[in-house]
């Protein structure tokens, strides 16, 4: 009996150590860098955690991304960012100050240690652009308006909806906009046919496509919006 207790304690005892170098490696595996294009031609790199080795990931997914794309300029996502290395915010600002694109770096009230640290030497060495919603500890380049109850939910998905809606109800016209047409299609018709043209061929019928997905993270889509309209410029001098 004791020899079979001793088998089941070890067999035991190893299933636990395995279980607990897999859960290591799990957590292990968690990279504090994400990373993705956004609107065709923008690099998107969000930062949770600036550590040993941020700087190398950023590098190799910032290799993949341009070897697949061509890419516009960059995002460096430091809201809710925080982290004590000041080592490893020094070696990604060195990364992104010799680029030649365009890089805009947002933060917020929440980017902490050496997140704002980073952000800091990427304003100071004019690596950047701040974009900013709340009181941020670095001055924003630029502050975007965003209702707090609705921060949290577009950083975790900027494509989601707004939870809050800062505008009067509309009415059920269209007189807020005044320099906008009111004729009806219908009455675009019943012209037409009074003026002889019932006959024309109409044109033909565009095939609606899939519905570009759209940004609702003001601060995230200001600092698309920046980037593509500096591309324009580059590409009209050019």
């Amino acid at each position: 009996m004791t020899r079979h207790f001793f088998s089941y304690f070890s067999v035991a005892l190893a299933g636990l150590l395995a279980a607990t170098v897999l859960s290591r490696a799990d957590t292990n595996n968690l990279s504090p860098v994400k990373s993705g294009i956004l609107e065709s031609n923008v690099a998107y790199f969000r930062v949770s955690h600036i550590a040993v080795g941020v700087a190398d990931e950023i590098g190799a997914a910032n290799r993949a991304l341009t070897a697949a794309n061509e890419i516009a300029g960059t995002i460096l996502d430091l809201r809710f960012a925080d982290g004590d290395d000041t080592a490893a915010a020094t070696a990604t600002a060195n990364l992104f100050a010799g680029k030649k694109l365009p890089l805009a770096i947002l933060v917020n009230d929440r980017t902490h240690g050496a997140a704002l640290a980073l952000a800091t030497a990427l304003r100071q060495n004019r690596a950047g652009l701040i974009f900013s919603t709340a009181a941020a500890a670095i001055k924003p380049d630029i502050s975007v308006e965003e209702n707090p109850a609705d921060e949290k939910k577009f950083f975790d998905n900027p494509y989601a909806a707004a939870a809050t809606n800062d505008f009067a109800p509309l009415t059920g016209t269209n007189d807020y906009l005044p320099w906008v047409d009111h004729t009806s299609e219908a009455d675009l018709v019943r012209a037409k046919i009074k003026d002889g043209d019932e006959f024309e061929n109409p044109p033909p019928a565009r095939a609606a496509g899939p519905q570009k997905p759209v940004i609702h993270d003001p601060v995230l889509a200001r600092a698309v919006d920046l980037i593509k309209g500096l591309a324009i410029v580059r590409e009209f001098r050019s």
